[in-house]
């Protein structure tokens, strides 16, 4: 499957756009996590961890979502193909997974924003989401790096693919 140049450019730019929105989204959720720890504001604290709940559900999944799809439909109306080149395969696993990560994650932040907006809830009882969150964002920095260096290497099935003659 090939796609025309301005097919090709399109998905490119909406890939790069959702990407580069998603590690800003992760950034904002970093923020987020800041006053957990650093005030003393009982209100700015539930603040932030009200907050945590719509900039996953609205921002990080959706974002997370384009760009994985926009990826794969770019792995496979491009050359380079969707199990051709490791560091594809590699950019493809950890995405995915980070995707699948922020949504088996969407309950547990639900239930930390609900006792945070609750004015009988303990917030004392909650701890901070910086783990996950800089977990993400480092994960997601391998396959930035990935797709600017694109380091040689074929799997076995590019490998084939590229030893077969062209159809013809």
């Amino acid at each position: 499957m090939s796609m025309s140049p301005a097919i090709r450019k399109l998905m490119l730019t909406v890939h790069i756009a959702s990407s580069v929105g998603w590690l800003g989204a992760i950034v904002a959720y970093i923020a987020l996590n800041v006053p957990i720890y650093a005030s003393d504001d009982q209100q700015i604290v539930r603040a932030a961890y009200v907050m945590m709940e719509p900039v996953l559900r609205y921002a990080l999944i959706p974002l997370a979502a384009i760009a994985l799809v926009t990826g794969m439909v770019q792995a496979l109306g491009t050359p380079w193909g969707l199990l051709r080149h490791y560091w594809v395969v590699i950019s493809l696993v950890l995405t995915a997974f980070a995707f699948v990560i922020l949504v088996l994650h969407l309950p547990a932040v639900e239930a930390i924003a609900a006792v945070a907006a609750d004015p009988a809830g303990d917030v004392d009882q909650l701890c901070g989401d910086l783990f996950h969150a800089v977990g993400g964002m480092v994960v997601l920095l391998v396959p930035l790096a990935l797709n600017i260096y694109k380091p040689r290497g074929m799997t076995r099935y590019g490998w084939r693919r590229a030893q077969r003659p062209p159809a013809g």
